[in-house]
């Protein structure tokens, strides 16, 4: 345990910020599982809802520092693709 005043306030943010980000990427998990689901199921109008929350929590994911933009640009691009793959196949 730190005992310099800073680094324990230091800790205190790193605490929040780990629980914030894995909440985000959980959420990111649940909804990309969600898009590929619904493709799957073959609804169109349940597809296209789907894909563009898990792109829409993407874009949140970035804004807010979880994920790298190139890194969500990769993920959607390959989400839309496994979509498209399932619909078409």
């Amino acid at each position: 345990m730190a005992n310099i005043k800073s680094q324990m306030k230091r800790n205190r943010q790193t605490v929040k910020r780990t629980e914030r980000n894995k909440a985000i990427r959980s959420e990111l998990k649940t909804r990309m599982k969600a898009a590929l689901t619904a493709a799957e199921s073959g609804d169109a109008v349940e597809t296209e809802k789907a894909l563009k929350l898990a792109q829409k929590r993407i874009d949140t994911a970035v804004s807010k520092g979880v994920l790298h933009k190139n890194t969500a640009a990769r993920r959607k691009a390959r989400l839309t693709k496994r979509v498209n793959e399932l619909v078409n196949s």
